[in-house]
């Protein structure tokens, strides 16, 4: 009853609606159930050991069981099969036949090693090893060990059993064209559909495609020849293999290695050239500035040369003097140590221009009255 209730909101479907004046909306959507935990904790039990219920049996109809039933009484549904190799199909199977009804009670039964080997053929996995794999899937209640191939009134009524639950297609085995063909006659078969994609027979094909591969895995793994049906010969072909495929390995790695390697040179090389060809331009511009037909250069050298030449070259003296009445009056200048009872010295000659020992124009004039 757990399982039924947490597994049904997984295949429900909401169509959403804008509003009633609107047209629906095309796509579905999955509805988002809550957070909760399962408290499945022990595997389901085996039908040869549980109690005996004292109960009469009565069967309920197809009607009555999609009605519901009460918790007391739930739908025995019956589901058989080899199961080998457990795989995700089985445990859809097994979940649609636990959601055929509200109120579940599965049950699955599983072939035993001889009886399969005689109507299907060899298994992987052995019968106890398919029984446990049973018990530990979430949606059963109750296994069945050693199944028969038919079902028998006899076994229907032993395990009050209310409906069988498997896909529609014809099962032809047993020198029969449909084995379920008398249960569907009986109103006891509950359809079921099969998972596409995923089967006992083509996880085993995958396996035997590959063959040398899983091989070899299992020789790394440790794995001795003799365990892996593997001959002399063989084991060292596969080693040898093996050591190719590693030195193929390795190659393929240096040869990516190298190849970043070279992307990153490369990258470095292409940022160098940039950095180099930034600062040669720079560096010319630079020259230019300094040496080029209107650099810096040539303005000092200019202006230093017309320096020189004025600093070397002696001053033009005026073509005319000016005449007294021309000139301002000078001002009067006189030494302290000088009066006129004692004349100064006269000059010594060339140096008129000194200055301190001048003695103005007009003081020689009044000299001279």
């Amino acid at each position: 009853m757990e399982a039924q209730s947490t597994s049904e909101p997984l295949l429900t479907r909401k169509r959403r609606r804008e509003g009633s004046n609107q047209e629906n909306d095309e796509g579905e959507r999955l509805v988002k159930i809550p957070r909760c935990t399962v408290g499945l904790k022990h595997p389901a039990p085996f039908a040869d050991e549980l109690e005996a219920d004292g109960k009469p049996y009565e069967r309920v109809n197809m009607e009555q069981a999609k009605r519901g039933t009460p918790p007391d009484r739930p739908v025995r549904v019956y589901a058989d099969g080899i199961f080998d190799v457990f795989h995700s199909g089985h445990a859809r199977a097994l979940m649609q036949a636990k959601c055929l009804f509200p109120n579940t009670h599965l049950i699955v039964g599983v072939c035993s090693d001889d009886l399969t080997h005689t109507y299907k053929g060899f298994t992987v996995m052995n019968e106890d090893e398919r029984y446990d794999a049973i018990r530990h899937c979430r949606y059963v209640d109750e296994v069945v060990r050693n199944a028969p191939w038919t079902l028998t009134p006899e076994f229907l009524t032993r395990h009050r059993i209310d409906f069988v639950a498997h896909d529609d297609i014809p099962y032809s085995s047993a020198g029969s064209d449909d084995v379920y063909k008398h249960i569907k006659d009986a109103g006891m078969f509950a359809p079921t559909q099969r998972t596409e994609g995923i089967s006992t027979s083509d996880i085993i094909t995958r396996i035997v495609r590959d063959y040398d591969v899983y091989v070899r895995r299992n020789l790394q793994r440790g794995y001795t020849a003799k365990e892996l049906n593997v001959s002399f010969i063989n084991e060292k072909k596969y080693h040898l293999q093996e050591r190719v495929d590693k030195v193929k390995r390795k190659v393929r790695d240096v040869e990516e290695k190298s190849k970043e390697f070279v992307q990153k040179v490369e990258e470095k090389s292409i940022d160098l050239i940039q950095k180099w060809e930034e600062k040669s331009r720079e560096f010319i511009g630079n020259f230019l500035q300094m040496f080029g037909p209107e650099g810096a250069l040539k303005h000092m050298l200019k202006e230093g040369k017309g320096r020189m030449l004025q600093a070397i070259s002696p001053r033009q003296s005026p073509n005319s003097s000016p005449t007294r009445e021309e000139r301002s009056p000078s001002p009067t200048f006189r030494l302290p140590f000088f009066n006129k009872a004692s004349p100064p010295p006269s000059p010594p000659p060339h140096h008129s221009g000194a200055r301190g020992y001048l003695i103005s124009e007009d003081d020689d004039e009044d000299d001279e009255n």
